[in-house]
């Protein structure tokens, strides 16, 4: 029996993965080819397609979906599915699986690190040190503690509910915005996500990106938040008006931001970038070994329960 065909569009960096993942399906990989020759080459492959490996940043829309006319599953080797087209996917019938789970403690991890960061300056710190200014007297200004301060926590699932718990030890009031209340939690819920800002001192963002979460936090969330507020997102990059979020920090109405994510990354707003106020990573919540390593074995995992007839492991 010949191998499934499968277009794979990213690389997991777990090599015993990847070498699995070619030792079961007949694999073409769109990831190895410069960018002009992604058309062409999935063209040339399409009539045989039968399951896409892809990652959540580079999505899957309608009319790619439409060129691959065997398409029975999509394996999504990322938690987020906002730029995948689940209803055009729905509508033939075809299977999704995501990675949910596997990378919660080491997103939670970052989000309490940029948290800390933020709050005591550790980028400025390091240009202080290293610019010579420490050795040579410059006034240093003093940085605000954690203990009693609130911190918000916008979407409280599986991530939103371990930053909690890494947060709580630091002697910080926890609360939390969804629109769906969590049974047997401690942390109060906020009636808004206003409500949520106006009360924090730090406001986490760990939600979905959907249509009602696009731009949730914009200048009236952020003002709520207050001049010592600090925005940290580890969630999707819509979930932030990005001019809103540039304005507020530059004109003082917020204190600090620490972000993971954006809405149009690889791309970060050049204003963004040049504010002494923002620490800024590349989207690296889940990159560990041991996580990517987790996530791409559950992708694969998915991809083989499906064409051994068995329910996908962690379907959307």
């Amino acid at each position: 029996m010949s191998k499934p065909d499968v277009l794979v569009f990213a690389q997991s960096p777990s090599h015993a993965v990847m070498a699995q993942l070619a030792l079961q399906f007949n694999c073409h990989h769109v990831w190895q080819q410069p960018a002009s020759q992604h058309s062409r080459m999935i063209d040339s492959v399409a009539a045989r397609i039968r399951a896409v490996w892809t990652v959540g940043p580079l999505g899957l829309d309608a009319g790619l979906i439409a060129r691959l006319p065997q398409l029975e599953v999509v394996v999504v080797n990322s938690v987020g599915v906002d730029r995948i087209d689940l209803p055009a996917l729905a509508a033939r019938g075809i299977q999704v699986s995501n990675t949910p789970g596997v990378l919660t403690d080491d997103v939670a991890d970052l989000a309490v690190l940029l948290l800390l960061a933020a709050q005591r300056r550790l980028p400025a710190m390091d240009a202080y040190v290293r610019r010579g200014d420490w050795a040579a007297g410059e006034r240093l200004q003093p940085a605000r503690g954690l203990r009693g301060k609130t911190a918000g926590i916008f979407g409280f699932g599986r991530i939103g509910q371990a930053i909690a718990a890494r947060l709580a030890p630091f002697g910080m009031e926890i609360a939390y915005f969804q629109p769906r209340a969590i049974d047997g939690v401690a942390a109060p819920r906020a009636a808004s996500l206003l409500e949520l800002a106006a009360r924090s001192d730090y406001l986490v963002l760990a939600a979905p990106a959907t249509a009602a979460t696009r731009h949730a936090v914009d200048a009236e969330v952020l003002t709520a938040l207050g001049p010592q507020g600090v925005l940290v997102n580890i969630a999707r990059g819509a979930l932030v008006d990005e001019t809103a979020l540039v304005a507020a920090l530059a004109d003082g109405r917020l204190g600090a931001a620490a972000l993971d994510v954006f809405e149009a990354e690889p791309q970060v707003p050049a204003p963004l970038c040049a504010l002494p106020n923002t620490v800024l990573t590349p989207h690296i919540g889940s990159l560990t070994v041991e996580t990517r390593h987790a996530m791409g074995q559950l992708t694969l995992d998915n991809l083989c329960a499906h064409f051994a007839g068995r329910p996908l492991l962690t379907p959307v």
